[in-house]
């Protein structure tokens, strides 16, 4: 076994939290990752958008995972996102019946990304909403935020997450609807119009 000098700064190679990726390219993202919603669901909406670093350059690298409940609010318990056959390990992908809420999807050479996935339902007192977490170029620790669909304001000004955010920044949280079951959501990383990301604790 071969021992790593540490003795001192200069000698400890970095570990994967210090250096600046991105790494993912390669096994991170999965066919049918952007595929969210069994196949032919009425329900089915298509969300899209652009992630954008500090200076509004649209990232060609991001990669976005989205979790969201189903169209009665219920966050789903189904496996199936990533099957493989157990006979030759083979990908063989979604079953396109059961709804597993999640999705992994790189942005594209112009730093766009889509998913469709079912329109989300109500929990308890929030708005419905998907979760969002961001991995980008820079980024050492990954991002969370919310994309909630537009509808009833009512609804959205009473949410509990919403209602605490400056009504200024609110909007960087609510998709834009494009008609037809579509929806805007653009990715601000820093500067003018940043999204509102959170933090867990």
């Amino acid at each position: 076994m071969t021992k790593t000098d540490t003795s001192s700064r200069d000698r400890v190679p970095p570990t994967p939290s210090h250096t600046v990726g991105p790494f993912y390219g390669y096994a991170l993202p999965f066919r049918g990752g952007d595929d969210i919603a069994p196949a032919g669901h009425p329900d089915t909406v298509t969300v899209h958008g652009y992630v954008y670093d500090g200076a509004g350059v649209p990232l060609p690298d991001a990669l976005l995972e989205l979790w969201g409940p189903d169209t009665a609010g219920r966050v789903p318990t189904a496996d199936g996102s990533m099957r493989r056959d157990p006979a030759s390990g083979g990908f063989l992908g979604r079953n396109g019946v059961e709804f597993t809420g999640f999705g992994r999807i790189q942005t594209d050479a112009d730093g766009h990304w889509y998913a469709r996935t079912l329109r989300p339902g109500a929990r308890g007192r929030s708005a419905p909403y998907v979760s969002v977490c961001v991995f980008a170029r820079g980024l050492l620790v990954h991002l969370y935020t919310r994309l909630y669909l537009p509808g009833d304001e009512a609804v959205l000004a009473a949410d509990p997450l919403l209602s605490r955010v400056p009504a200024e920044r609110r909007d960087t949280l609510v998709a834009a609807d494009e008609g037809h079951g579509t929806y805007r959501f653009d990715i601000r990383l820093q500067g003018e119009g940043e999204t509102v990301f959170l933090e867990f604790q």
